[in-house]
């Protein structure tokens, strides 16, 4: 491996290590139910902490990296994330649970707007984005034999991811300086733009979650299928997208790859939905690449639409696009069980033609040197 290409394998080893404590809540579920005894609503209540303070919390963070020199947040965060799912089995009250799972959620918030920056700083955006997504899905696998081991008693063991992580990270934060920005870099804040590509990531967030929450359910339910099989259809064809896009961008510029791929989304999405037998497993893994290979461009986009505000911009389509996405499924939730899966999920389509016809509005950003440390 030359050392051009080692930081970005770092930056990405290290957000995987955060990304797995946010994989980390559906494993800990169970076992806080069987152990503790606490019901459906009150495990409802720890998601909440994870995921929705987590995100909202992303762009306040980004606005705090923009005004200050605040390298220190991503081993700070790593350390929050590692610190508060370690303690999950050593508290007993629920409150207490509630509070660190709460810390947990905001460390992997605290850690994301500066690391994009960094990300942006060192190499590819879109192994940055292959790390994180690997990390989630990699918990299951990493935790669940440890809570087995050892039960909720076993979580001081979770630490260790983010130990890693800040290891192979800290050494890098100098490749992330900053030069000063100017009132020329100020002025070039595209705010019209960075809305409209807000709206787009919204949209791709309700699809993919939507997606991601159902498809198992709906595949399941047919002779032979496994929600297993189909889940990790939908992570592998994600894992291929996120590092087809950044070659998809390179080839084609980043708009137009956007275009590309909610366009085919539209297509591939309803034919989850519709396709008979078990080729659904091909249309769930092409639809996984396609609404992922935008995704490290979003993140490009927004920093180059703010280039005085890159970690505001990664702050917001790293997290509250993603909240307002898991928010806005609850409406797929109540659609599939007043109608079905399949009704529900054939809905969603609507979703990629509309994120395809507002990126035709989206302008491609060329990057200047100068605006370069901002990313």
């Amino acid at each position: 491996m030359s050392n051009g290409r080692l930081p970005t394998v770092l930056v990405s080893a290290g957000h995987a290590t955060v990304d797995l404590y946010q994989g980390l809540i559906p494993v800990l579920l169970p076992f806080l139910v069987l152990e503790r005894n606490y019901d459906y609503s009150a495990v409802s209540g720890f998601v909440l902490a994870a995921t929705a303070l987590s995100a909202l919390t992303q762009p306040l963070f980004g606005l705090a990296s923009d005004r200050l020199r605040v390298p220190w947040l991503i081993p700070a965060g790593m350390a929050m994330a590692g610190l508060g799912a370690c303690l999950v089995g050593l508290v007993d009250s629920y409150f207490a649970t509630l509070l660190v799972i709460a810390v947990s959620g905001i460390g992997v918030a605290a850690y994301h707007p500066e690391a994009a920056r960094l990300a942006r700083a060192t190499g590819d955006v879109s192994w940055f984005s292959l790390g994180g997504n690997l990390g989630f899905a990699a918990a299951p696998l990493l935790a669940a034999p440890v809570l087995a081991w050892g039960g909720l008693a076993a979580t001081p063991v979770l630490v260790l991811p983010a130990l890693l992580g800040i290891a192979v990270t800290v050494p890098l934060l100098r490749q992330g300086k900053r030069a000063p920005v100017s009132a020329e870099t100020r002025a070039a804040n595209d705010w019209p733009s960075f809305l409209r590509l807000t709206a787009v990531t919204v949209f791709r967030s309700i699809v993919y979650i939507g997606l991601s929450t159902f498809v198992g359910l709906f595949v399941a339910q047919r002779p032979g299928g496994s929600a297993a099989v189909t889940i990790g259809a939908l992570f592998a064809g994600g894992a291929v997208g996120t590092v087809l896009g950044g070659r998809l961008a390179r080839r084609w510029g980043r708009v137009r790859t956007l275009r590309i791929a909610y366009a085919a989304a539209t297509f591939l999405v309803p034919g989850v939905a519709l396709v008979p037998g078990l080729a659904v497993y091909v249309l769930v893994f092409l639809a996984g690449l396609a609404l992922y290979v935008p995704f490290s461009l979003h993140i490009t986009l927004g920093q180059d639409y703010l280039p005085s505000r890159a970690a505001t911009a990664s702050g917001v389509t790293l997290g509250l696009a993603v909240s307002a996405g898991g928010v806005f499924a609850m409406a797929v939730a109540a659609l599939a069980e007043a109608t079905s899966l399949r009704v529900a999920l054939a809905c969603l389509t609507v979703l990629p033609a509309a994120a395809w016809l507002l990126s035709r509005t989206l302008p491609e950003r060329v990057h200047r040197k100068e605006l370069q440390h901002h990313g």
